[in-house]
Order: C-alpha cells, then structure tokens, then sequence
C-alpha cells in the first residue's frame, strides 16, 4: 500500500465546535510487526488480518524476505506468510530498516537462526545510527551468539552471525527499551537450552512485553514471566501458523480520543475496544482523569468536558501517547506535569526535548526535566498559531494536529513523516472533523 504525497506542510483548519465522530482505525504496528515475525518462524501457513501497512512493517516484511521468508498479500490487504520453521536463509544483502525500532531489534535477535557462517548486516537511516542496542546486543553474547555494534558505540549498524541460538542464562537491563527483551523472547523458542532473563533494574514500557506474550501465545508458545523481574522460555517449544487477526493501533487511537477530549466532543473508536491487549488502550484512562466520560465495552467512546483538569501523569507504561497528552495539557486549567519520559529520548528524534521546543510556539510553557515536563497553559488560556517542526517523527505531527482543532494558524512541517505508521492520517483525520 503506497502512502498519500502531501505537501511539505500543511496547514490546519480549527473546527467551530464539538467534534462527532466515529472511527475505524488501522491495524496496530506493535502487534503487526510481532506477529510478522512469529508467522515467518512458525511451522505451517499463516494469515494476518487487517495488519498495518506502513513504512515500518513494510521494512520488516521486506527484511523477512531477504531471510527467505514468503509474504504475499491479498486483494483484501491480508497478509498470507508462509513459515520457515524457525531457519533463516543468509541475505545476500544487508538488511536495511531505515528508522524502525521494532524491525532492527527483533530481527537482531532472529538473525542468528541464520545458517552457521552467515554474516547478517542491520542497518538504518542516520537517526537509527544513534538508537541504541547495545544492551540487546549483550544479551546475545552472553547466549552464545556472536553479535556487535560495527561502528563499536552500541548503535546500528549492527552485524550478527548465523548458526543458531545456543540459550542459557542472561541478564538484560530494564530501563532502555522493553524491545530488547521482547526481542530475545520471540526467538528463544528455538535455542538449543531454556532461555532465562533477568531483568537489571526496571522494566519500561511493560505493556509491550504484554504483547509480546500474548501474540506468542497465538502462535503457541508460553513464556514464564516472574513479575517482570525473571522470564523464561523453554526451549524445542515452535510456533505453529495460524489466521490472526490484528488488533486496531490503540496508539494511534490516542489522537482521536484527544480530539474529543480538548473540544469538548465525542469520538466512539468503532473497531477499538476495552478487551484490547494493548497498553496504549489506556489512554482513555488518563483522559477520564482529566474530566472526560469514558464508556467501555467491544468499542471505547469519550466525551471531552466543558473544562480539562491538569493532571499529574506518569507515562512510563504507555510511552508513544506521552506526546498526545502534553498537547491536551496545553488546553488544561493549570499546569500539568508528565513523568516517565526516559525512552522517549531515544525514539525516532529525542521526543522530550521536541515537544520542549515546540509547544512553546504556541505560548505554552514547558519545563523540561531529565524524564518529565511540567506543562503550564497561557494564563488568558488563548494559544496561537505556529509553524510545528515534525523531526521526521510520525507522533509530532500527529499530536499537534489535535492542537490544531482548537488554535487557527498551525502548519505541520513534514506532514508525510506520518507514513510511518499511519499513510492515510490525514485522510482520515478530515474525514473524521473536516466538516464540524
């Protein structure tokens, strides 16, 4: 599926009122990417429905093929895969995965089931050159794999060697990004011993390895997890092909529910609901806190109120909505602070320090701290116009678009980076309050 061509920027038009809307969401990158990869190691066929089709699957799918993986897709956008049973074929090329975190972390683990000799190369655009890797990386070492950072500082690009995982006992630190461990997890099945983590300090972002397991579990594999604190895979488990059908993206939900919640209208996510196994379904919770109505069942409705409250939020949990909510803060009765920030500096730009230099443009203070920001509204509570710089990063455009309901004036640089996850953002935003 090929993204929409937009404008080097775009200019937004704020809505005359409440917005109203129902929306259908495109499938989750987080469970499309993982579920990817458990279908091309499975034993058997298997077909995903309703993926995601972006520029970060389409790198890990691309990649899988250069694997030997056999990917097609249907008149109906289904993804029918057919299993290696756990063994890579060595890829004449390096594998290029320009600036997906999930693509160069799990396919760094899975590239060792690659024949005994081959050379597997990862590498990115310059800003995955600075994204680290270096604690997955040692991980792999410890169980045997013969792994490095070519250019020796912890980052893409990366080279691994085939000939199997050999497992045992490692320890992984917690507090850089939970995709190391999710990493290790989807490829332990195929060690040669049991696979044993333990986790060094805090675990960030919990609910992603949530949904490692759960997709495992699809697929036929269990995980032992010891509150986040030891987990084990027993090895000779395989995951067997299966239909699966991929869960709507909850973190590009968050927009959506954000644009009701600073207008003071009412979105219903139609193909979204409180049974999700994504944390980022969350969201609405720490909306309700700031005074919206939320009503839960096989779809998630939210009503904005007359006033938000500020809130004091940790995010730790649910990372990639970090952005949204600073947005909705800017409309908040005072000052709002958010914590948990630490694995936004090392996303697709230092998010932390984006959001720092672009929401004052509106007139909104923002303190910066190592892992939070305290948010402080203008006094008079007007915001105006600016032009908002994207840092090629998909979730700066999308938040700032919820802030573009409400203040005239606001032109989205870049607004295409959104094909990362979402191609069709733009489209389906205005069809969703083009017309208020």
């Amino acid at each position: 599926m090929s993204a929409p061509a937009y404008p080097p920027s775009l200019p937004l038009t704020p809505v005359s009122g409440p917005v109203r809307a129902g929306v259908t969401l495109p499938g989750s990158k987080s469970i499309t990417n993982r579920a990817l990869l458990l279908a091309a190691l499975a034993d058997g066929e298997s077909r995903l429905h309703a993926p995601l089709h972006s520029e970060d699957t389409l790198y890990m799918t691309q990649a899988l093929r250069q694997l030997g993986g056999a990917i097609a897709e249907t008149p109906e956008g289904d993804l029918v895969i057919q299993g290696r049973g756990g063994a890579f074929d060595a890829p004449s090329q390096p594998l290029f995965i320009g600036n997906s975190g999930t693509t160069v972390r799990f396919l760094t683990a899975a590239a060792c089931l690659t024949p005994p000799g081959a050379d597997v190369v990862l590498d990115g655009v310059a800003r995955m050159r600075e994204r680290p890797i270096r604690d997955l990386l040692g991980a792999l070492l410890t169980l045997g794999v013969d792994a490095e950072s070519l250019n020796g500082h912890g980052c893409p690009p990366v080279r691994v060697r085939g000939g199997g995982l050999p497992g045992g006992a490692c320890r992984l630190r917690g507090d850089v990004s939970s995709q190391f461990l999710s990493a290790l997890l989807q490829v332990a099945p195929y060690a040669r011993r049991d696979v044993q983590i333990e986790i060094v300090g805090d675990l960030v972002s919990k609910p992603y390895v949530d949904i490692t397991q759960a997709v495992m579990r699809v697929f036929g594999v269990e995980c032992v997890n010891e509150g986040y604190r030891r987990l084990s895979v027993r090895a000779s488990q395989r995951y067997q092909g299966r239909d699966y059908a991929v869960e709507a993206d909850a973190s590009n939900a968050s927009y959506f529910l954000a644009a009701a919640a600073v207008t003071g209208g009412t979105v219903t996510l139609e193909n979204l609901g409180s049974d999700s196994i994504q944390g980022d379904a969350r969201f609405a919770d720490v909306l309700e806190r700031m005074g919206c109505r939320v009503t839960r069942g096989p779809q998630i409705t939210l009503t904005g109120p007359q006033r938000l409250r500020a809130i004091d939020a940790d995010m730790e949990a649910i990372p990639d909505t970090a952005q949204t909510l600073a947005v909705v803060c800017a409309f908040a009765d005072g000052p709002s602070r958010l914590a948990g920030l630490t694995s936004l500096r090392v996303k697709e730009t230092d998010r932390v320090q984006a959001i720092t230099k672009e929401l004052p443009k509106l007139g909104v203070g923002v303190e910066e701290g190592r892992d939070s920001w305290v948010i402080v509204p203008p006094a008079d509570r007007r915001l105006h116009g600016a032009a908002i710089d994207t840092y090629e990063d998909h979730r700066m455009a999308m938040s700032f678009a919820v802030a573009g309901l409400r203040v005239p004036g606001i032109v989205i640089r870049d607004p295409g980076c959104v094909a990362k996850t979402f191609p069709d953002f733009w489209g389906r935003w205005e069809e969703a309050f083009g017309h208020e």
